[in-house]
């Protein structure tokens, strides 16, 4: 049986090739050439797109973790410059760019063909109730081509489990702002590096810090043996949550896609570019 710790496997192993629409050069010249400017216009518009012109309220809700004033900065503005068709395409432009360049032959190659066909079962198998990114992603036409078939299926999974990690955190109650100040008690990513990722201030900072010890999950600026406890809950909770669609393709199709995908993430992080600081990537100095 498919186990929690398969879903957290193959989000690892899958989220470098997702994330080449924020971080290769050819997704932002696509993006630009469509029309945004700067690294996070381009950001909110490729990824927002599938949800169509919404406005910063249904970003800020869906995307979660962003300070509302830092998504208001970019939406809906970035509508008036690309429309979500014309970013859609934008985004399949660049990774289609970017794969060329790291992973040439590969991109028209039996594995990646083969590795598209996985993800996209274990992608057609996504739950959609609460789950608005993934349902976004799953409405959308698979390419043809299949280095852009797996990108697609993978990104309805990936935006899946993210859908359920903030089902994970509103379970508990934590916010957006009071997630990222768990994320640097635990050490994995600095304080500056969030605010600055995801705009929050020091005041929203200060504020869910103070909420997190009333609550006794930080000790000062540090995880409490119960903040230790529930943050490990919600990883796990995450995981469980996004078990679903690997279920569906089974053990067999899980380890079989987890092998086609090793050299293919190793491929992307050689090439710089899936930044190692933090899951998700690094923010770029400019706004």
């Amino acid at each position: 049986m498919t186990s929690a710790g398969t879903a957290r496997r193959m989000w690892a192993l899958a989220e470098p090739f997702h994330a080449l629409t924020y971080f290769a050069e050819e997704a932002r010249a696509a993006g630009e050439a469509a029309g945004t400017t700067g690294f996070w216009s381009t950001y909110f518009a490729l990824r927002a797109a599938p949800l169509g012109p919404v406005g910063p309220e249904v970003v800020t809700a869906v995307f979660y973790n962003f300070a509302p004033s830092f998504v208001a900065r970019r939406v809906p503005a970035v509508w008036d410059a690309v429309t979500p068709a014309a970013a859609l395409d934008a985004r399949l432009a660049g990774v289609d760019a970017a794969v060329r360049r790291v992973l040439g032959e590969w991109a028209a190659s039996p594995e990646a063909a083969e590795a598209a066909a996985l993800a996209s079962t274990a992608a057609a198998a996504v739950d959609l109730p609460g789950r608005p990114l993934a349902a976004a992603n799953a409405g959308l036409p698979a390419p043809d081509e299949p280095h852009l078939a797996l990108w697609q299926a993978l990104t309805t999974l990936r935006e899946h489990r993210g859908d359920g990690h903030t089902a994970a955190l509103l379970g508990r109650e934590v916010p957006g702002a009071g997630a990222h100040v768990l994320v640097a008690a635990a050490g994995r990513v600095d304080r500056e590096w969030l605010q600055r990722a995801r705009g929050w201030d020091d005041d929203a900072w200060a504020a869910a810090a103070d909420e997190l010890r009333t609550r006794g999950w930080l000790d000062g600026d540090e995880l409490s043996a119960e903040g230790l406890a529930m943050t490990t809950a919600i990883e796990a909770d995450t995981d469980r949550l996004a078990l679903g669609p690997w279920r569906a393709l089974g053990d067999p199709g899980c380890d079989r896609l987890g092998e086609l995908l090793v050299p293919v993430r190793r491929a992307v992080v050689t090439a710089g570019l899936f930044p190692d600081r933090n899951p998700i990537g690094v923010a770029p100095d400019e706004t």
